[in-house]
């Protein structure tokens, strides 16, 4: 049976980071495949600088082209909002009974995950897979259906790209190939006038 990782998030702008932790995962075979899962745009939040979904959608197609293992996920713009991780696992789940979803998460997240909806039955049906994130150490030990990964840490985040957009900066190796020219393209992340 196929284990497909689940990494989900805004993805305002996907970066660097994003693809270096899905192909480690991956290749280091905690994972078969990676699955980018596109967090939608909750109509109840101020928006921000969070872009219209279909735009994170469009440059998580062009980062993932051609990719080895990554996929794009965009059950999550379907489903009823809010949307809560179990309920996209489980729709995950039903759809392709063949395959075996782990979710990935970063330490900061682990920190907080016994506030996640159903996190138990995340980490009993589930399984998660925690990644190093600077400044949040895994400091509560194993638990059951958790594993800690020595990922590589990179320390960019989507918020450090947009800031260094709003400040005129070249962000050619912070994001994939074809992603800077379509944020230039369309003039996204802009400084407002």
């Amino acid at each position: 049976m196929h284990t497909i990782g689940i990494l989900g998030g805004s993805f305002n702008p996907v970066h660097i980071g994003h693809l270096i932790l899905a192909s480690y995962l991956s290749q280091w075979g905690y994972v078969d495949k990676v699955w980018l899962t596109l967090s939608p745009r909750n109509p109840l939040k101020d928006p921000g600088t969070l872009l219209p979904d279909l735009k994170r959608l469009s440059m998580l197609n062009i980062a993932l082209k051609g990719a080895k293992d990554i996929d794009v996920c965009d059950i999550e713009l379907s489903m009823p909002t809010p949307s809560y991780t179990i309920n996209t696992l489980d729709l995950l789940a039903s759809r392709y009974p063949g395959k075996q979803f782990r979710l990935i998460i970063g330490s900061d997240n682990w920190a907080i995950f016994d506030r996640w909806r159903d996190h138990q039955r995340i980490l009993d049906d589930y399984g998660v897979i925690v990644y190093p994130r600077p400044g949040y150490p895994i400091a509560d030990g194993m638990v059951d259906g958790m594993q800690v990964v020595e990922a590589p840490l990179i320390d960019i985040s989507s918020t450090f790209v947009r800031k260094a957009i709003a400040r005129g900066r070249d962000i050619d190796y912070f994001v994939p190939a074809g992603v800077a020219k379509y944020i230039a393209d369309h003039k996204l992340y802009q400084p407002q006038q």
